[in-house]
């Protein structure tokens, strides 16, 4: 089974910049679509943006849409998430996950996804 491990969080201004890294090891990375997902303290983990194993299909949650880019690089075992334009409610403790599922609406739910990494913490000051 594929590892994730999540990194590239912090802290920035309202209107700035971050990229987040899903780095795995094991097995077959270049075979599962990744979807990134984010938590508050007291709030259901949300979906954020998905692409596909091939990196041929991305979706994204209509909050992050235009702001966001998800893209993927399987010869490194990496998929990023560049966050533009960043806003106070995009704060929070952001996660990826592993799926099998390559579909738009698939990706999008929780248990599609077989593999998470543990976090890293996105905090957007206003």
């Amino acid at each position: 089974q594929v590892q994730l491990v999540e990194s590239g969080g912090g802290l920035v201004q309202a209107g700035g910049s971050l990229s987040l890294f899903c780095t795995a090891s094991g097995s077959a990375f270049d075979t599962y679509s990744i979807g990134w997902f984010r938590q508050t303290p007291g709030k259901e983990r949300e979906f954020v943006a998905a692409i596909t194993w091939g990196g041929s299909s991305t979706n994204y949650a209509e909050s992050v849409k235009d702001r966001f880019t998800i893209f993927r690089d399987n010869a490194k075992n990496t998929v990023s998430l560049q966050m533009n334009d960043l806003k106070p409610e995009d704060t929070a403790v952001y996660y990826c996950g592993a799926s099998k599922f390559t579909t738009a609406l698939a990706m999008r739910i929780k248990k599609s996804h077989d593999a998470w990494g543990q976090g890293t913490q996105v905090t957007v000051s206003s």
